[in-house]
């Protein structure tokens, strides 16, 4: 019996497995408009690529900006309320899409949507301008509360988890973000299709309220859970005795580090400038691949075959829940500090995007949608990969008590990337078509999406060599120097 009460609980992986379901509907939440956008939503607001690219743009900008404060909020609230403000204002501005219809029928003296749909001149053009604010304002809203979901979850998996483990902890719950764009393709378009872009708006975004009574009953700092045994705290515990680490006992007792202290570090920008570099790139495919198919392939996300496309490309991504692993596996063959080993594996998770440069022109090559479905979605497991040892690398540096001001900062670094790519690529595009654009050996449209996926493919190695060029070997920060 004795044997049994000092048996070490695992208590951390039930708050792991909370992250992930977060995440799950953070990105189910964020690709509904993706889904809903070809063939319906731009049918009813007669919006073009430069239109749908500005407001994916407003999303990027926002949650950049907000990013940067929601970590500081949640290092100043703490983990549980802060994930909890986090969740419910994003899932707010998730159902408040499916206002925008109606809002526009308002504003514009339109009855139905059927009305919007025959506008044409000068009332299409009004239609188009007043519906694209309407979604930027909820897609405003939307991006405040999730720049709080990394913040938030890494605090919680550095608060639950020593550091040998959080880069596979963090690819657990970041693989959230794969599950929920492999669910989004089978779940939104149905919903959609039966019911209406606007209910697909709001039975995803009610998900979120649901995760929160969840959260308010299965949270505790590992310290004061009734769930976390003496053993399982220790292990937890276990870096507090890391003679090279600023030691690290609780958030209510750490020296807390200001923000703008936070600027000084070069590890700060090693860790921004990887997330401003490689972000944006996961966003432009989870925002543009259904648009890409529908372009090139006339293959609408309602379709049975754009459904089995998009959930086999975001299946294979799943692969990234693997990548967690290879910093484990590197310490425990070469005995490298948790960063060596980390980078060394993203070194190696930098190589794979290289293949988006063949998604083109092998898709023109064999005239099927699958070639570039099966390269993005290795493209996509690397980034998972990629992401999931560039977060843990911030509390491999910094003390807990700013490990979701760091995270924000990151957020905003990344925010700014991919406002950067999704605005671009929206008038890219656009101007693309309009002029029959040449580049690249493509002409059109097709051009314009091989120049993006090149730059798509070395974002990485950019990244990764200017931040082992910042932080090339172990070196924690103390708050007290």
């Amino acid at each position: 019996m004795e044997n049994m009460t000092n048996k070490m609980t695992n208590y951390r992986w039930v708050i792991c497995a909370m992250l992930f379901f977060a995440t799950t509907v953070n990105y189910l939440d964020r690709q509904v408009l993706s889904l809903t956008y070809p063939g319906m939503i731009e049918v009813e607001f007669h919006w073009d690529e430069s239109m749908y690219g500005r407001i994916t743009a407003a999303f990027s900008i926002v949650y950049a900006i907000c990013g940067l404060f929601a970590g500081r909020f949640v290092d100043w609230v703490g983990t549980k309320k802060g994930y909890l403000w986090a969740i419910g204002v994003w899932s707010v501005g998730a159902c408040a899409h499916a206002l925008c219809g109606v809002l526009t029928e308002w504003v514009t003296d339109f009855d139905d949507k059927f009305e919007l749909i025959s506008a044409t001149g000068d009332a299409a053009v009004l239609v188009a301008t007043v519906g694209m604010y309407f979604f930027i304002a909820a897609r405003c809203v939307l991006a405040l509360g999730e720049a709080g979901n990394f913040p938030a979850a890494i605090k919680a998996t550095a608060g639950y988890f020593p550091k040998k483990d959080r880069a596979f902890a963090t690819s657990i719950f970041n693989s959230g973000s794969s599950v929920g764009a492999l669910i989004a393709p089978l779940t939104i378009p149905v919903i959609a299709k039966h019911l209406g872009w606007e209910m697909a708006f709001i039975l995803i975004g009610g998900l979120g309220f649901v995760w929160m009574g969840f959260w308010i009953f299965f949270y505790h700092k590992p310290q004061e859970s009734p769930f976390v045994n003496k053993a399982e705290l220790d292990y937890i515990n276990q870096d507090d005795n890391d003679s090279e680490a600023p030691h690290l006992e609780s958030d209510r007792h750490e020296r807390k580090i200001s923000l703008l202290k936070c600027f000084k570090y070069k590890q700060t920008w090693a860790y921004a400038f990887g997330k401003f570099m490689t972000d944006g790139v996961w966003w432009f495919f989870l925002f543009w691949t259904p648009k890409y198919l529908h372009t090139h392939f006339d293959i609408l996300p309602t379709s049975s075959f754009g459904m089995t496309l998009i959930f086999v490309l975001y299946l294979i991504t799943m692969l990234s829940i693997f990548g967690g692993k290879l910093p484990t596996i590197i310490i425990n063959r070469t005995g490298l500090d948790p960063y060596a080993a980390r980078m060394r594996a993203m070194f190696v998770f930098a190589l794979f995007p290289l293949l988006g440069i063949l998604a083109q022109p092998l898709a023109g090559f064999f005239g099927t949608p699958w070639v570039p479905v099966i390269l993005i979605g290795i493209l996509g497991a690397a980034h998972q990969s990629w992401s999931a040892n560039i977060f843990t690398t911030v509390g491999d540096m910094f003390p807990k008590s700013a490990i979701a001001t760091i995270t924000g900062i990151g957020g905003l670094a990344g925010g700014l990337g991919s406002y950067l790519i999704n605005r671009g690529s929206g008038e890219l595009f656009t101007y693309a078509g309009e002029t029959n654009m040449h580049a690249l050996g493509f002409e059109g449209k097709p051009a314009g999406y091989m120049i993006i996926f090149c730059v798509c493919a070395v974002a990485y190695i950019i990244g990764w060599v200017v931040m082992k060029t910042l932080v090339p070997r172990y070196k924690p920060i103390n708050p007290e120097e």
